[in-house]
């Protein structure tokens, strides 16, 4: 663990341990929703699916890199993971994002994507908010998620209806913003 950082961090103010519980939680977030959304992506059939696969696809493989991005500043600021899957499941900042009971519903499918990242995007936000101008290092971490989450959501929302967004589904490179924190 870095010594200073924690100093640091400990110093602005902030709730050191919610700050460290909800990266934890979030980290447990990440990771189911990348088990789920192979599960959801696997069930994209068909006329209607097939579009939507490849970007369930891009989300679930960045969803990974958010939960190897966060892991190293979970354990830099004196945190770890649980030792036991299930318990980090279970603790996961937002619910599991489950195959609907009839997985051919395409749309169904979608409102348990775009529902995912709308958790996922109040739950970087508050991070945000905690750490703004105290906590720079996390703050960064939790910023360039939070970017790439607010695109996955948009992505769905348009499927749904729900309007134009502006974003476009990535070629060739995932991870734009926080591909730095996993070199």
């Amino acid at each position: 663990m870095a010594q200073v950082a924690i100093e640091m961090v400990k110093k602005t103010g902030i709730d050191f341990d919610r700050l460290l519980t909800l990266l934890i939680r979030n980290a447990a977030a990440e990771l189911t929703t990348y088990y789920y959304y192979t599960i959801l992506r696997a069930n994209l059939i068909g006329l209607k699916g097939e579009g939507i696969k490849e970007i369930a696809e891009t989300a679930r493989i960045e969803d990974r890199n958010h939960f190897e991005a966060l892991m190293p500043r979970i354990y830099e600021l004196g945190g770890k993971l649980p030792d036991n899957m299930k318990d980090f499941h279970d603790m996961s900042a937002c619910p599991p994002a489950r195959l609907p009971s009839n997985s051919n519903d395409v749309e169904a499918i979608l409102k348990v994507l775009v529902e995912a990242e709308r958790c996922a995007v109040r739950g970087y936000t508050e991070i945000c908010n905690m750490t703004a101008g105290k906590d720079h290092r996390t703050y960064d971490l939790a910023l360039a998620i939070l970017n790439e989450e607010i695109e996955h959501e948009s992505w769905f929302s348009e499927f749904l209806g729900e309007g134009p967004s502006g974003h476009f589904l990535r070629r060739g490179e995932t991870s734009p913003f926080v591909s730095k924190f996993l070199k």
